[in-house]
């Protein structure tokens, strides 16, 4: 039986295609050597299917985008790295998004964009804003193509797998009597905010409550010195989240600790929805982003926080009289499918690819 891949350009991207591993295994594909010794680092027994690997990780090659059609198996793409004009035959390639965010495919390469999303054979969508957003550039796949599977990553969650208390241990929050707030911006795709205010977050928020300072990926470096800046200016009640290693750091450990999160155009704010909890978004001025409608539109139902009003007001006022709550539990539901089966529905569909390719 042919293999699956799992392929990504950046570590973090692997977070929804670890519930697929876990059932029917596979082998993970990184771009180079950088990435290989990151996965081996953040991935180190994790095998699940007995696999004879340096440091007891699942199964992982170096390919090159360039290489991917090569491969003989269903490739399962993490990130839109599809060669359009690769030919890709006899290997089933299939495209899940790593978060639905607001922000429009491909920025302003759109035209590649486009291209690229229509040269898959399959598309895993996770909810109506996934569909949402392919429509609003123009693209209209056939039922054949679009897979409605679900949020991969809201089963454990849906399913009651993760525990609030384990999450303090993790992070080793001193005082848990105090709410947790969480910051969690995006990067410079999106104009992210954590250089222009994750300082003085952790200066004011700790005032009162501890604060989860979560960066982006791509922000990680940044992050050593915010983590520096704050011990030395004695801040005790602020604590770091590590994007890169998504086994202990992953968004959803982070989601059940915060009673209220603070982001800007990251794609994290539309899972947290599935928690109803309050959230206030940093006004970026990133405008290169989709048309939604108000149910699927987060900047529409939130307080968006521009320095008119000072962030701790801003907070108390949200935890006091979370008045979104109702609308954020319509807009999860319009936005996600939340059978809490996803991953169910995406290894019997890859499965069957596996099966036709062996016959």
């Amino acid at each position: 039986m042919k293999p699956v891949y799992y392929y990504a350009n950046n570590i973090y991207q692997f977070s929804y295609a670890l519930p697929v591993y876990d059932r029917i295994g596979g082998i993970f594909v990184v771009r180079d050597k950088r990435r290989y010794f990151h996965f081996k680092r953040y991935f180190h027994n994790l095998a699940r299917f007995d696999e004879k690997t340096w440091l007891h990780t699942p199964g992982v090659i170096i390919r090159s985008r360039e290489q991917l059609a090569s491969l003989d198996g269903v490739i399962f793409f993490l990130s839109n790295s599809i060669i359009p004009d690769h030919d890709y035959e006899g290997s089933p390639t299939i495209f899940h998004e790593h978060g639905t965010s607001d922000k429009r495919y491909g920025g302003k390469s759109f035209e590649e964009a486009r291209r690229k999303l229509s040269k898959y054979d399959y598309i895993f969508l996770s909810g109506p804003k996934n569909l949402k957003r392919l429509e609003e550039v123009g693209l209209y796949f056939s039922k054949e193509k679009l897979v409605p599977v679900g949020g991969l990553r809201f089963d454990d969650y849906l399913n009651g797998r993760f525990s609030k208390e384990k999450e303090i241990k993790r992070l080793k929050i001193r005082d848990s009597s105090r709410k947790n707030i969480l910051y969690a911006p995006t990067w410079r795709f999106g104009e992210g905010t954590i250089k222009r205010y994750g300082l003085y977050f952790a200066e004011e928020i700790t005032k009162k409550y501890n604060l989860i300072i979560r960066p982006h990926y791509h922000d990680q470096k940044y992050s050593y010195f915010l983590k520096l800046k704050a011990r030395l200016k004695g801040f005790r009640h602020v604590y770091f989240s590590n994007a890169s290693n998504i086994i202990k750091h992953d968004s959803f450990n982070d989601f059940v600790l915060a009673d209220l999160m603070i982001s800007d155009r990251s794609s994290v704010i539309y899972e947290y929805l599935i928690f109803q909890r309050p959230m206030i978004i940093v006004k970026s001025g990133f405008s290169n982003v989709h048309k939604m409608p108000k149910n699927m539109d987060i900047m529409q139902n939130v307080d968006i926080f521009d320095e008119s009003v000072p962030i701790l007001e801003m907070i108390d006022e949200n935890l006091a009289i979370p008045k979104y709550t109702d609308v954020y539990k319509n807009m999860v539901s319009a936005s996600f499918y939340l059978e809490g089966s996803a991953v169910d529905r995406a290894v019997e569909f890859i499965r069957n690819l596996k099966n036709k390719g062996s016959q």
